[in-house]
């Protein structure tokens, strides 16, 4: 995804601040839904995070979460924006939410991101390490999925999506 293609957005974007994870909330947002790309085949990464998520929710009593096409299609293209601006943010996060109400019929969406992690045991630690990230873990989902993707200097970018249906 180009910057030049997501610019209008941005200007939007600029006027609100988000923390380091982002979740659905009262806040009625009139952006478009950004256009879901096909979503690109698993890495071993992701598969591994993912299966972290579900075995760490397992033990907690919750359900386990279903990945989802769309959900990892979104997150996909948050991932590649924050590797093209060099900056871990949840820039358009309403734009990624109301993206995923419309396509995947998602009530609830929240999102967790990360930067510069080696392993998936190493980015889902940190999550669970921080208080707002593991509430997203921890949150009343339905499914799920994951970006990783590495910028040309090999450092990982993480873009992990979970919604309720």
């Amino acid at each position: 995804m180009k910057l030049s293609n997501i610019m209008p957005f941005m200007a939007i974007v600029a006027l609100l601040s988000f923390s380091s994870c982002s979740t659905d909330g009262d806040m009625d947002e009139s952006i478009e839904a950004i256009e879901v790309p096909v979503a690109p085949q698993a890495k071993q990464i992701e598969i591994e995070i993912m299966e972290l998520i579900n075995a760490y929710r397992i033990n907690q009593g919750l359900n386990p979460l279903t990945d989802h096409s769309t959900v990892k299609a979104v997150a996909f293209t948050h991932t590649d924006y924050m590797i093209e601006v060099d900056n871990v943010s949840h820039d358009n996060f309403f734009q990624r939410k109301q993206s995923l109400q419309i396509n995947a019929d998602a009530n609830i969406v929240s999102e967790n991101v990360a930067y510069g992690f080696s392993s998936a045991e190493s980015v889902v630690n940190a999550w669970l390490n921080s208080e707002s990230h593991k509430d997203n873990i921890e949150g009343d989902f339905t499914h799920f999925d994951i970006s990783a993707e590495q910028n040309d200097a090999g450092k990982w970018y993480f873009t992990n999506m979970f919604i309720k249906r």
